[in-house]
């Protein structure tokens, strides 16, 4: 027994050391190692068009005084020595009110010019039917259809003192006309399965603030590391089904500790941490697809759950 007991400390001690790597992606870090960070990340720079491959726990905006991409961007400049202000033309979805965003291409630009370009190009695409952005996302769950299409109303609602972003099932002509929902669709695919979990493409042909995060939760698969919908997922005998908002709190993610937890190599007390799995990997642009790997932390869940790298 004495034995068992040991065995099991040290590999509580493994999981926790192997745990805090997994769950690197939320260290703080100033001004000076997030723009090293920055500049490491550059994945294409050509004329007036760069691209970073941005970390997951860096928003894209942020409140006077954050630190954000938007903040960095005049440091950036200097650093790369470039003439021009950068500009954002592109960035992954905005994914939740905290700074667990998703990871993935940003695309920047110095001319005004190109910028319009490039957004009447990605205008143009979503209209000819195409979808332009092409995201992988780990989930808890997997989908009922191996591809498909979300499509919901989304709009803002006040809970509490937080807003928060709800899905509208049926939404109405005047409520859409006023602009208070909008109407949302994401075209998803099964890229792997195992143990429960799914790797999927996501190609949202909509924008709006947790697209990605709401529209997973209605699938009833939502991302891992979705500390802020995937609560209204509930499971009774195992059988998912979908919650209000009012009914279903934002808390950290739940997750079944004697299998995805081992296999993960978490401790409950890490899950906290643990990133957002959702990542803009592709981007269609006039010249080509310009591509991203993913985090060395989604990375690491794939090979822990046993989900295709490629």
């Amino acid at each position: 027994m004495a034995g068992t007991v040991g065995s099991a400390a040290a590999r509580g001690v493994a999981r926790a050391r192997t745990g805090a790597r997994a769950a690197g992606g939320r260290r703080t870090l100033g001004p000076e190692k997030t723009l090293g960070l920055l500049e490491s990340s550059v994945m294409h720079q050509e004329g007036a068009l760069l691209a970073l491959n941005k970390p997951s726990d860096l928003p894209v905006l942020g409140q006077s005084g954050d630190l954000s991409l938007d903040a960095l961007l005049p440091a950036l400049r200097r650093r790369l020595g470039l003439s021009a202000e950068l500009h954002v033309v592109k960035a992954p979805a905005r994914a939740a009110m905290s700074h667990r965003e998703c990871s993935g291409l940003v695309l920047l630009s110095s001319c005004y010019h190109t910028t319009k370009k490039l957004q009447q190009f990605f205008t143009n695409a979503r209209q000819r039917g195409q979808y332009p952005a092409t995201y992988r996302a780990v989930t808890v769950g997997v989908p009922a259809e191996p591809e498909g299409k979300i499509c919901s109303g989304l709009r803002w609602q006040q809970q509490g003192d937080t807003a928060m972003v709800v899905p509208v099932p049926a939404p109405g002509r005047r409520s859409l006309a006023r602009k208070e929902v909008k109407s949302t669709l994401t075209r998803y695919r099964v890229l792997g399965a195992s143990g429960g979990c799914a790797l999927l493409q996501l190609q949202p042909k909509t924008s709006f603030p947790e697209q990605l995060q709401v529209h997973l939760t209605l699938l009833l698969c939502p991302a891992l590391g979705d500390h802020e919908h995937s609560s209204r997922v509930g499971r009774v005998l195992g059988v998912p089904f979908l919650l209000s908002p009012e009914a279903a709190p934002s808390r950290t993610q739940v997750l079944d500790e004697e299998e995805l937890l081992s296999r993960l190599r978490l401790s409950p007390q890490q899950l906290r941490h643990l990133p957002l799995h959702i990542h803009l990997q592709e981007l269609m642009l006039p010249e080509g697809p310009l591509r991203a790997p993913p985090p060395p932390h989604f990375l690491r869940t794939l090979r822990c759950l046993r989900l295709p790298e490629h």
